[in-house]
């Protein structure tokens, strides 16, 4: 994993730097794992489920941008810093990028189409995000 890309998105305005802070980061980790829990309610929609493991992915998201050092206000961005923030594949980053689609789809909208393939991977995808996230350890203090 390089930050350098991070600076350089930091340097064109894309990103700001903040100092990480534990408790923000474990609030975030903890909701991700709450909406995770969510895709498992029995009965819940398959638009529910979806909009559940898509926020967890993009706490999770943040969470390890926060973990670096980093912030973005653009919802898309942090999907496309994991493959530097945590090293998640670039062909499973374009998964949530393409949720990113849908999600603004039904947001702005009115149209939430999600195939049963997309949201089991979009909830394999959250998995194992959780899973690198909880890797990255504690937040480091200076």
């Amino acid at each position: 994993m390089s930050l350098e890309n991070l600076d350089n998105l930091v340097k064109i305005g894309k990103l700001k730097t903040e100092l990480p802070d534990q408790k923000e980061f474990d609030g975030m980790v903890g909701s991700a794992k709450r909406r995770l829990q969510d895709t498992k309610v029995e009965g819940l929609s398959e638009d529910g489920r979806f909009l559940s493991a898509y926020g967890a992915a993009h706490t999770l998201a943040l969470a390890a941008m926060r973990w670096h050092g980093y912030r973005s206000d653009n919802r898309y961005l942090v999907f496309q810093c994991l493959q530097h923030t945590v090293g998640l594949e670039n062909a499973k980053w374009r998964v949530l990028d393409q949720c990113h689609k849908q999600r603004n789809l039904a947001e702005y909208e009115g149209h939430l189409e999600i195939s049963p393939n997309l949201l089991e991977e979009l909830i394999a995808i959250t998995n194992e995000l959780l899973k690198m996230v909880n890797e990255l350890g504690p937040v480091e203090s200076d």
